[in-house]
């Protein structure tokens, strides 16, 4: 199972993450974010760092220059868009970097293959979340009724006490465990030992 750990704000934390060899760490470009990283991780500090993880930029409806800048200043690897961007913009970016769609997934969502479906020549991998800064999750089952045929991150209010239920989902693209808010101490400051436990869990 691959990791990803959203919402990093020290550089400390991104150096003790990748002593626990998690895959992916996500930084949040979006303002209106508790996470967001602002002025709180030194561009140079981050690009010239020789971590073992993707950096993953986050944004939602950006300017195509924001995100090709951070791209440029933090050397950012994977870029992923949670807000209404268009095919073409992740096609544009996907010459740059690895990109990763964001979904959000509620009551109303009755064909996620549908959903994903203009995006599915123009993407690395596809998220699904609820929405909201909030711990709900959606119901898993709708991912093993579809298709989907791209490597998927699974996001939302996902912690320690949902590891078994993470391993008891089948899907033949399942790709990883995007985890944040039921991992931190505060916003944009994780609890390093539970991270370790949560790593633990699915070795």
């Amino acid at each position: 199972m691959n990791i990803k750990v959203c919402g990093i704000t020290e550089l400390k934390q991104m150096q003790q993450l990748d002593a626990l060899n998690v895959e992916f760490v996500g930084m949040d470009f979006q303002s209106d974010s508790p996470r967001f990283i602002s002025e709180k991780l030194s561009k140079n500090d981050i690009k010239k760092a020789d971590f073992d993880f993707k950096k993953v930029g986050i944004f939602s409806n950006p300017e195509m220059i924001e995100v090709l800048d951070a791209i440029d200043d933090y050397g950012i690897d994977v870029v992923q868009l949670n807000g209404n961007e268009s095919a073409e913009m992740c096609e544009d970016l996907s010459s740059e970097v690895e990109v990763i769609k964001a979904f959000v997934i509620d009551k109303d969502t009755k064909d996620i293959d549908a959903l994903v479906a203009p995006y599915d020549a123009v993407c690395d991998y596809y998220l699904f979340y609820t929405s909201g800064d909030n711990d709900e999750q959606f119901d898993w089952t709708i991912l093993t009724k579809a298709k989907i045929e791209k490597p998927f991150f699974l996001s939302g209010g996902i912690g320690i006490d949902d590891i078994i239920r993470i391993k008891a989902l089948k899907h033949p693209d399942f790709y990883g465990v995007d985890v944040n808010s039921k991992l931190e101490k505060e916003p944009g400051v994780k609890d390093i030992a539970l991270v370790l436990k949560f790593t633990h869990g699915f070795k």
